[in-house]
């Protein structure tokens, strides 16, 4: 244990290190913390956005259900947000950049007015702070799989390290350190998964040993086990982009227009091939009893335990494949709690105390934040249950609403009024957690995402009809 024990607080304490040495910049303003002083360019915001979708779902969470269901199913979370990503590149990501907003609720109160601003923003709150706190047990995973830490433990150390990173240095030091991120994800994750077709003899014996386990007749073919469930994995990743606070702040930190919207198309290239890779892995620690994972009981565990396994990986390789899973859920979290933290700040906080706020104001109150949202993603994180995906595409039925809503407002605005916006939302979301309770109680299996967009629909048409009755101008 003593490599990856070396390893994991060796990049703890690099990426720390990182904060403090850009906190200066960071307490100039709080557009400076928050958005990086809107000077990103291409290469450094598009590594930013693809960091946010490369995190515990792209390592943990694909692993977990590429372990679980022996498919590939998993990897349309990656193809799903790629393509994602290219959809708001050409729709909307010029538009939030030119608008200079700081959230999505931001961009639908210049659309529609201040009415707009507070009730879509609290279904963001409930979206990333779900995702938020499904990060958290995806760096606890990875802790107490690697270094056999209690899983109490593993969160309260997980999130002090996250805390610390976001609170000091701010957006500028997830910007460097999303660069540096990328290349320890890449060549980490990347270099398992070479090692590991080259133990298993290749694509076709693979496939051979998963059918042998018990999987499908055709593994690699994602829809295969479950089409409701994959097509959810499809619809919420691809809506889910464009109305994602953190993986399109860095969009809103652009240094200009063209820069936002070209960055959202070129991340797709590398949020695609990732999800590959860990899924593969997953497959391999199900399909190989020489690793002795097969049976596993905390599947959240799998991705880590193979990749401590002498038997699979010599562990220095191991070792730079765990700081490849680390970097890769670090450079996830900190977007994400920054934009609970953006939300909660332009959103919420300034329409509370209805007044406008000084910007040395406004930074001090952002910075506090951060260290309240953490404090709050973490008793959620010790006792919520769940998959990480599964968890997750919470957050993505919520953002799709917001997507419908924000393509409509841009494109067809005269289809749309103020009053379908706030019952999209709040009757979206209620969608949400009612399909889930549905399917757990066995009324109906449909995807919470197809639930939230169908609501969205529905409320954006019921409201445009009341407006209609009123005499409301189109």
């Amino acid at each position: 244990m003593t490599v990856y024990l070396v390893i994991i607080f060796a990049y703890f304490l690099f990426v720390t290190g990182i904060s403090f040495l850009t906190s200066k910049i960071s307490s100039r303003s709080s557009a400076d913390f928050l958005l990086a002083g809107r000077n990103l360019g291409l290469l450094t915001c598009t590594v930013i956005i693809a960091g946010e979708w490369l995190g515990g779902n792209s390592t943990i969470g694909v692993s977990e259900q590429a372990f679980t269901t022996r498919s590939l199913q998993p990897i349309l979370y990656n193809l799903a947000t790629a393509v994602g990503m290219i959809v708001t590149g050409f729709t909307v990501a010029y538009h939030y950049r030119a608008k200079q907003v700081h959230t999505v609720s931001e961009m639908l109160e210049h659309l529609f007015g201040p009415g707009a601003r507070v009730i879509t923003a609290i279904p963001f709150l409930v979206a990333y702070v779900t995702l938020g706190f499904v990060q958290l047990q995806s760096i606890a995973s990875v802790m107490s799989g690697v270094l056999s830490l209690d899983w109490t433990f593993a969160i309260v150390l997980s999130t002090a390290v996250v805390t610390i990173y976001t609170y000091v240095g701010g957006m500028h030091a997830i910007t460097l350190v999303n660069v540096i991120h990328l290349v320890v994800k890449i060549v980490g994750i990347g270099g398992a998964f070479i090692v590991g077709m080259a133990k298993v003899g290749g694509f076709a014996a693979l496939e051979a040993a998963v059918v042998a386990a018990g999987g499908p007749a055709n593994p690699y073919n994602p829809f295969t086990v479950s089409l409701n469930d994959a097509l959810g994995l499809l619809v919420g990743g691809i809506l889910g982009g464009m109305a994602a606070q953190a993986s399109i702040q860095p969009v809103f930190a652009a240094r200009s227009p063209e820069i936002a919207w070209k960055a959202a198309i070129l991340s797709s290239l590398i949020i695609a091939p990732f999800g590959i890779m860990t899924a593969m892995l997953g497959l391999i620690a199900r399909s190989h009893p020489a690793f002795g994972l097969d049976r596993l009981s905390n599947a959240k565990i799998v991705l880590p335990a193979l990749l401590v396994n002498p038997e699979f990986i010599h562990p220095i390789l191991g070792g730079l494949a765990i700081a490849g899973i680390l970097a890769a859920i670090l450079s996830t979290i900190a977007p994400v709690s920054f934009a609970v933290v953006t939300i909660a700040v332009s959103d919420v906080y300034q329409r509370v105390v209805r007044r406008p706020i000084d910007d040395r104001t406004k930074l001090a109150v952002s910075k506090k934040l951060v260290i309240v949202v953490n404090l709050m993603l973490m008793p959620l994180a010790l006792y919520v249950r769940g998959g990480i995906l599964e968890m997750s595409y919470i957050s993505y039925a919520i953002r799709s609403i917001g997507a419908i809503v924000i393509a409509a407002a841009l494109y067809r605005r005269g289809w749309i009024n103020l009053l379908g916006v706030k019952l999209a939302f709040v009757g979206g979301t209620a969608a949400v957690f009612l399909f889930i309770l549905a399917k757990q109680l066995g009324w109906f299996s449909l995807d919470k995402t197809f639930g939230a967009v169908l609501a969205a629909v529905a409320f954006l048409a019921l409201g445009k009809a009341i407006g209609m009755i009123r005499g409301e101008k189109s």
